[in-house]
């Protein structure tokens, strides 16, 4: 629970109850913009499987955070690392007041529930074009019960870097961190596209990229200002500052593409309002507004040299997620222990108001944070491997993931099952001689 959302127990307030149950439901939109912001940037004969993997993540992470998700994340623990199972599959959990607040406990956790959904989401960005769905579905349910929610605990559920005053309002460490430095695993874990660096891998819809850059965008109000858990100054501050800080890091964005590539592109921009929105999620109810746009101004700098530097490297981290995710988030975590302002949030100031303390346990964090997600990330796609492959045989990424994994098309053409009829006995051959499938690659584009 966000530091700054603490306030007196009482009753349930139907005005606080109303606004997150619209946060809630702005939070969860995110997941399917997210498929169609992901969808839009792979080629068309994947879209399916990508929009698919954000959409599975519904069900799937749901499930996995009733059962023991949320407890894990926030029933009280002894060690700081991780909870335990005293809300297991919604033990304890009504319909009274969620403690520190005024909306109800089962209000709480469904908002929660989609702060977790949309997370595990983000990391199938490193994924896709190569694995397999039910590796896929495998993966995201133990990174569920594993991942988040230790990393949620850490700072939301009275864990160790709460305990020393680390602030994280929205997510820096258990959805953007999280997120990020898990896809730079899962990329490196599963191993790059068959076509990585031998030709472009181009976006096909660029309208989708923009559309589902703007609906996340959008539904970032009710992932920031929600994370108040009710209607105060704090809620006011962490909206106001959700929308200035990605104005700030779209402008800037677009300033340094035209003096580096001679124009500012439309990916380049639909990156940078997720770029900003990312930045400001640890920080939205900690700084001020102008903060917010130095913020805004300063997170585009990190996510586009690591950006621009991807893909010059063996990493196919195929839709930037460290870059987008990871770099913004330890990026807001850190402004936080300079930037904190006692006269905005009522919690703490940072470092640049004389209490470098903060900034020091920021820094932990920001160390602390990726490593685990990096760590524990690689070893469970390791395991799951032992069990299930995690890819698809490089002789069949021509075809497409969604006729190989779905058996449908997106747009209907046939080209997809038409291969997959045709070639089946050629990619059986193949597998048997080891002779290469440029024939196959050549009709399937």
């Amino acid at each position: 629970m966000p530091a700054a959302a603490v306030v007196h127990a009482g009753s349930i307030s139907a005005g606080d109850s109303a606004w997150m149950l619209i946060a809630t439901a702005l939070v969860l939109m995110m997941t399917p913009a997210l498929g169609l912001f992901y969808g839009g940037m792979v080629r068309a004969k994947s879209i399916l499987n990508t929009f698919m993997m954000s959409i599975s993540a519904l069900g799937v992470v749901t499930l996995t955070w009733t059962l023991a998700g949320f407890s894990l994340a926030f029933s009280r623990s002894s060690n700081g690392f991780i909870g335990g199972l005293h809300f297991m599959l919604l033990r304890h959990i009504g319909l009274g007041a969620q403690p520190g607040t005024h909306i109800p406990q089962l209000l709480y956790f469904c908002f929660e529930a989609a702060f977790a959904v949309v997370t595990a989401a983000l990391v199938s960005g490193a994924l896709v074009e190569r694995i397999r769905f039910p590796a896929f579905i495998a993966f995201i349910a133990a990174w569920s019960l594993l991942v988040y929610p230790v990393l949620a605990h850490w700072v939301w559920g009275g864990g160790w870097l709460a305990q020393h005053g680390t602030l994280d309002f929205a997510g820096g460490v258990p959805v953007e961190m999280g997120s990020g430095f898990s896809a730079f695993a899962a990329a490196l874990a599963v191993g790059a596209r068959r076509d990585y660096g031998r030709q472009a891998l181009l976006p096909h819809n660029m309208v989708y990229v923009l559309l589902g850059a703007g609906l996340l965008w959008f539904g970032w109000f009710g992932f920031n200002a929600g994370s108040a858990l009710g209607i105060t100054h704090v809620t006011a501050l962490a909206f106001t500052n959700t929308l200035l800080a990605p104005a700030a890091t779209l402008v800037v964005w677009m300033v340094v593409e035209a003096r580096f590539n001679g124009r500012p592109t439309a990916i380049g921009a639909a990156t940078a309002i997720i770029v900003g929105c990312v930045g400001i999620t640890p920080a939205a109810g900690f700084v001020s507004p102008p903060a917010a746009m130095l913020l805004g101004a300063i997170a585009a700098l990190p996510s586009y040299a690591v950006i621009q530097w991807r893909p010059r490297t063996r990493l196919d981290d195929s839709l930037d997620v460290l870059g987008a995710h990871g770099l913004g988030g330890l990026t807001g975590i850190l402004f936080i222990g300079l930037f904190a302002q006692h006269s905005w949030n009522g919690v703490a100031d940072g470092a640049l108001l004389g209490h470098p303390a903060l900034l020091g346990w920021q820094a932990l964090a920001a160390l602390a944070a990726p490593a685990y997600a990096f760590g524990a990330t690689f070893a469970l796609l390791k395991l799951v491997g032992l069990v299930i492959p995690l890819r698809v045989e490089s002789h069949g990424e021509p075809i497409g993931m969604d006729v190989l994994q779905h058996g449908e098309e997106a747009y209907n053409t046939g080209e997809g099952a038409i291969l997959l009829r045709e070639d089946v006995a050629v990619l059986s051959e193949d597998a048997r001689s080891g002779t290469p499938e440029e024939s196959l690659a050549a009709r399937a584009g």
